[in-house]
């Protein structure tokens, strides 16, 4: 009986065929993995770039509630009814506290203290609502000067006739200012929010 003798170098190629395949599944495993990793970087970096674009929107559109409120104490103003508090307007002619205390989030304060009382601006084209609430920065709500107790500006009464200020001769006699806190909220997509204070003088 003749029995037929496979070259060892058949044997080898042989071997060599199963370790090719075996270096092929391996790098084809570290491929999917490596272009799984590169979809989720891409779309996190793409979430996170939506969000600050979302983030900048609603700051932007705390000028309009800043503007509205203006709006509003001006119209307070030409009308004489600065002294009293009008809270469907969101407005208050005392001083109230300001931001958080303690470990307190502004969401949270927001809630407790200004929110109940904010007038609601209305929506922008970006579906971000504005509500804002002004306070006066006076202890009582008197006239500035019947003792109000109110933070104001210095009144200039200079009667000067120039010197080395070189005003020549005018007479500067401006009143004193009190000053008000406009506090904003825009709420927006995505569960933005966006909280903007502003100090005026009037």
């Amino acid at each position: 009986m003749l029995k037929r003798r496979i070259p060892s170098s058949r044997v080898a190629r042989a071997g060599q065929r199963g370790i090719v395949l075996i270096v092929a599944l391996v790098v084809l495993v570290a491929l999917t993995i490596a272009g799984i990793a590169m979809i989720r970087s891409v779309d996190t970096a793409t979430l996170v770039a939506g969000n600050l674009a979302f983030q900048q929107s609603a700051t932007h559109a705390s000028d309009k509630g800043v503007e509205q409120a203006l709006a509003m104490l001006r119209q307070k103003a030409i009308d004489g009814t600065l002294d009293s508090s009008d809270p469907s307007n969101g407005y208050f002619a005392t001083l109230e506290n300001s931001k958080p205390t303690g470990t307190q989030s502004w969401q949270d304060f927001w809630q407790t203290s200004l929110g109940p009382a904010s007038f609601d601006a209305g929506e922008d084209q970006f579906k971000n609502h504005i509500y804002y609430v002004v306070h006066r920065q006076c202890a009582f709500a008197q006239p500035p000067g019947s003792g109000g107790e109110c933070i104001s500006s210095p009144a200039i009464l200079s009667e000067s006739t120039g010197g080395s200020h070189g005003l020549g001769g005018i007479a500067l006699k401006a009143a004193t200012a009190v000053y008000y806190r406009i506090t904003v909220r825009v709420s927006g997509p995505r569960r933005t929010e966006s909280y903007v204070q502003s100090y005026v003088a009037m």
